[in-house]
């Protein structure tokens, strides 16, 4: 029960930074939601080091961001593996974002948009996702949107990024229910972290 509650509130701020921030909504889904972006493209070719203030499963979260120009230009995604506290290795954007699949999507079907996808921003790509840092090739693919738009997909399932997450190693989405079902980051081999 204080998952849910935890996560009303963090949807709670979620719409509140959305309304602020974004002053309207964005029906094209090609921009990064709350992150803005190019919904992954990298945003550098430098380190991206957090400390995630907590104890535990590795303490601080480093990942270095994926450096290649031409892929930036051509908008293309970039998954890679970070390790994060409590849950170790698992799959972020190009700027260290965990990632996370949803239980209500069917297949590579997604069923995230609106609110849903305001708080859950979907991991676009403009062209073919890219791996980086461990994250394993054969298991990406796209799929696309009712809108058009190309989300990324690991091992079938569509990703998203949580507008909870603040920084960096952070995963305030991990295993809670929101929209209709549940949220949880995946490991380099598609599967979901053990509790």
């Amino acid at each position: 029960m204080s998952k849910n509650i935890y996560a009303l509130a963090l949807l709670a701020v979620t719409a509140a930074l959305v309304a602020a921030g974004c002053g309207g909504s964005d029906s094209s889904g090609s921009g990064g939601g709350a992150y803005g972006g190019k919904g992954g493209a990298p945003a550098s070719s430098e380190s991206t080091e957090a400390s995630s203030g907590e104890s535990g499963g590795g303490g601080a979260y480093s990942y270095s961001a994926p450096a290649n120009g031409e892929a930036e230009e051509s908008g293309n995604a970039y998954v890679a593996l970070g390790s994060v506290p409590k849950l170790g290795m698992v799959l972020v954007d190009s700027k260290g974002f965990v990632l996370y699949d949803f239980h209500k999507d069917k297949g590579t079907t997604s069923n995230c948009y609106g609110a849903c996808a305001e708080g859950w921003p979907p991991l676009l790509s403009e062209g073919e996702p890219q791996p980086s840092n461990g994250a394993n090739a054969s298991l990406l693919g796209t799929t696309e949107r009712k809108d058009g738009t190309t989300q990324v997909t690991y091992n079938g399932h569509p990703l998203y990024t949580f507008a909870g997450d603040q920084k960096p190693g952070e995963a305030n989405g991990n295993d809670i229910k929101a929209f209709g079902g549940e949220w949880y980051a995946l490991k380099g081999n598609g599967e979901e972290p053990a509790d």
